[in-house]
């Protein structure tokens, strides 16, 4: 009887194994390699007891910001259960861009032209649209001084006003009372291109002029900004290139990419992210192709069309457009990473830790807890810009976040106010030394201190020379002194005329004498208060400071005069 080999054995074992056993065990693999690839985390939250995912903040100990405003949010204190049908960061990603609800109601549009011909499309939803809604009865006016606080909301990359996440943003806080405004990207929000540039991930110079403008239109009204995605690179960055001189109150930050180079990268590395970067050069070449006359003509419209991922695209268009050298380049130098430390404005940045766009291996920890106006909250769950909760998932956690944090600011003394910019202040040695006053040799041999000053009162003097009876009253240094021209008469004698120039030839040259004095004491005066302020700066007299010029000048003396030195009288004195 032969013996049956081991292969055998097996096949015949297995075939005795009921095929429903088989699709069992299929099913078990196929969901755990789902699980797996999805990122699921249901398992997760049932064991936890569906209580969320503990929110995680991270500032400086000394922050007013925290301290006064993010300690009230309670939503911030608290945990982020993300809804069960949607646990996973892919999931809550994809529905949020194509089954959100938003909820229903109808933008104001404003088309605002900027300094180089370039069209933004401004997207209104007033308090008065909310509280008005059922009788109609809003002019959906703003008067210019109106002190209702403007939220301006920065959209993602090609998203505009119409993206879910963006209406449930407006709407929140104009549910709040607030008026809310959407700056969509040149090119989005059905606008057309009206000048050769177009928007980009580092592209400030749009929500700058959109931020003063409405400045300037509502100065009582106080502003706040609000990015997501791609929009909210942009804001910090923003913020960081404004620092104190922004009229921005507060900010808030949501989902950031913060290093371009780095979510670049990332994107790229697994078959997941691929997608993801596949999805978005679909997106970007769509925008392109909405605007192909002006980009064609700008760059090489082929290569654009053939692009396959973002880098590609950036490659082809982005690094053309706005002439940068390489994509490396254009993604170190707009990348918001760069900016955060000179943020000077309450800014809430939330992140969620699974995000499938923006890794959390480019959130800026250190520089967040540095900085005292920034207070970054990070999640375990919430996909990109989704933070889907509740069992119907209809609310957005960041929104009521967002919402709670910025009414709070408003009710709170921590509100940034513009610092006006300070030109020509220099320290008091700048002034005296680089600045003038400089000497003139006048031609009677008097010695004067020349400044810009000095123009304008000998434009005084002869203006006021032209009056008949010769008498100037020059207002200097808050005294008024009077001056007497020469004053010449045809009835008089000649020996009365040569008294007259002679009086005044001497009083002239006192008062040039006196007047020269005058601005020689004006000359000196920054000097000698130079001094007093070093004197007590180092709290040492003027003679210890000299005799310290002395000693530590003596060496270089020597080498450049040694020989004078040694045969100078003081010097054999002290050798005898």
């Amino acid at each position: 009887m032969a013996v049956e080999s081991a292969g055998g054995l097996l096949l015949r074992a297995a075939a005795m194994v009921p095929p429903a056993h088989y699709a069992v065990a299929a099913l078990v693999l196929a969901s755990a390699f789902l699980y797996r690839f999805l990122e699921l985390h249901v398992l997760g939250d049932l064991l936890r007891g569906f209580r969320g995912g503990r929110v995680a903040l991270t500032f400086h100990p000394d922050s007013q910001v925290y301290h006064r405003v993010a300690s009230r949010c309670r939503s911030l204190h608290g945990s982020y259960l993300a809804t069960p049908w949607l646990a996973s960061p892919h999931l809550q990603t994809l529905f949020l861009g194509f089954f959100a609800r938003a909820p229903p109601f109808t933008y104001r549009r404003q088309l605002y032209t900027v300094r180089d011909g370039g069209t933004i499309a401004l997207d209104w939803l007033l308090a008065s649209d909310c509280e008005d809604a059922v009788d109609g009865s809003s002019n959906g006016t703003i008067s210019s001084d109106d002190s209702t606080p403007i939220v301006i909301v920065v959209p993602g990359l090609t998203s505009d006003s119409s993206a879910a996440y963006v209406k449930h943003m407006v709407f929140s806080m104009a549910s709040k009372g607030w008026n809310v405004v959407v700056g969509n990207h040149r090119g989005l929000g059905g606008i057309s291109i009206t000048s050769d540039c177009f928007y980009n991930g580092g592209w400030t110079e749009d929500l700058r002029e959109v931020v003063n403008y409405l400045h300037q239109k509502y100065p009582e009204a106080p502003l706040f900004t609000v990015g997501g995605s791609l929009g909210a690179n942009i804001l910090v960055k923003y913020l960081g290139e404004e620092g104190e001189n922004t009229p921005v109150a507060g900010a808030a930050s949501i989902c950031s990419p913060w290093d371009l180079l780095v979510t670049s990268r990332f994107i790229s590395r697994t078959l997941v992210q691929r997608c993801y970067d596949k999805a978005l050069a679909i997106g970007l070449k769509g925008y392109a192709k909405l605007h192909q006359p002006v980009l064609a003509r700008l760059a090489n419209w082929e290569a654009i069309t053939t692009s396959r991922s973002t880098r590609e695209f950036d490659h082809h268009a982005t690094c053309v457009v706005a002439k940068y050298e390489t994509v490396d380049t254009f993604y170190r130098r707009c990348s918001s990473v760069n900016f955060i430390s000179t943020v000077s404005v309450p800014l809430l940045c939330i992140s969620a830790l699974d995000d499938p766009l923006c890794t959390r291996e480019a959130i800026p920890w250190d520089e967040c807890r540095a900085n005292k106006n920034v207070v970054l909250a990070t999640t375990p769950n919430g996909g990109h810009v989704a933070f889907f909760q509740g069992l119907t998932a209809g609310r957005l956690w960041w929104v009521e976040s967002v919402t709670e944090f910025l009414s709070a600011l408003h009710d709170s003394p921590c509100m940034h106010q513009q610092k006006t910019q300070e030109h020509g202040l220099q320290s008091p040695l700048e002034s005296s030394i680089d600045k003038g006053p400089y000497v003139n040799l006048m031609g009677d041999g008097m010695v004067a201190a020349v400044t810009n000053e000095d123009d304008s009162l000998a434009n005084h003097i002869e203006s006021e020379m032209e009056h008949s009876d010769g008498t100037i009253n020059v207002q200097q240094n808050g005294i008024t002194k009077v001056l007497q021209g020469e004053c010449h008469s045809e009835n008089t004698s000649r020996s009365e005329d040569n008294v007259t120039r002679a009086q005044s030839r001497v009083g002239s040259q006192e008062q040039r004498e006196e007047l020269s004095t005058d601005k020689i004491q004006d000359a000196i005066a920054p000097v000698k208060k130079s001094m007093n302020r070093l004197i007590r700066s180092q709290g040492r007299s003027l003679w210890w400071l000299a005799y310290i010029a002395v000693v530590t000048s003596w060496p270089l003396l020597r080498i450049l005069y040694g020989k004078k030195l040694r045969n100078s009288l003081p010097v054999k004195w002290l050798r005898s």
